[in-house]
């Protein structure tokens, strides 16, 4: 019998003085079984990061033609492909063939400093293309705030990120690997 996914509820509080974007969203988080709680953390950071009124998280894992975000706007139109890790560059290309805007949150350290050195000459003709790297030390401090029901801050400024779970902070220091032109 296959396992169920488990729920997580997240009160996420998004303070973001570089876009001026002040919300909390409620959000019923899908932890894939196989998915680790560094991941399940990355996709609600990455979510905070680009937060919006019309972003959404999707099946992820579960659904192969699916980022883990996106943001589509009134009319259907696929305007954010947000995914985490590090994708294939068939993955990446098909991505940006899909979307307006690309947003690949890769962590992973060794592992995806190799990705990025494998991959980033071919993605330089991608306009509408990001990568941005979470540091390992980082998500590993992230991944020991997870659990089933969390009221969390994040604190955005100057690009710096302040992740705050009960007691518990952890700052984040994102690195842009490739900006949209």
């Amino acid at each position: 019998m296959a396992q169920k996914a488990t729920i997580y509820k997240v009160e996420l509080s998004v303070s973001d003085m570089d876009r001026h974007y002040y919300e909390t969203h409620k959000l019923t988080v899908a932890k894939h079984p196989s998915e680790t709680d560094e991941r399940l953390m990355v996709r609600i950071l990455a979510f905070a990061l680009n937060a919006h009124e019309h972003l959404e998280l999707t099946k992820g894992l579960s659904t192969d033609d699916e980022p883990d975000i996106w943001q589509k706007s009134l009319n259907g139109e696929l305007e954010l492909w947000v995914a985490l890790g590090l994708p294939s560059e068939k993955t990446v290309r098909q991505s940006c063939g899909k979307a307006n805007e690309v947003i690949i949150y890769s962590y992973g350290g060794r592992t995806a400093d190799m990705w990025w050195e494998k991959i980033k000459n071919r993605t330089t003709r991608f306009d509408n293309l990001r990568i941005v790297n979470f540091a390992e030390e980082d998500t590993s401090e992230l991944s020991k705030l997870a659990s089933r029901s969390m009221k969390m801050q994040v604190n955005i400024q100057d690009g710096d990120v302040m992740v705050s779970v009960d007691d518990n902070i952890v700052n984040v220091s994102p690195t842009k690997w490739k900006s949209a032109v």
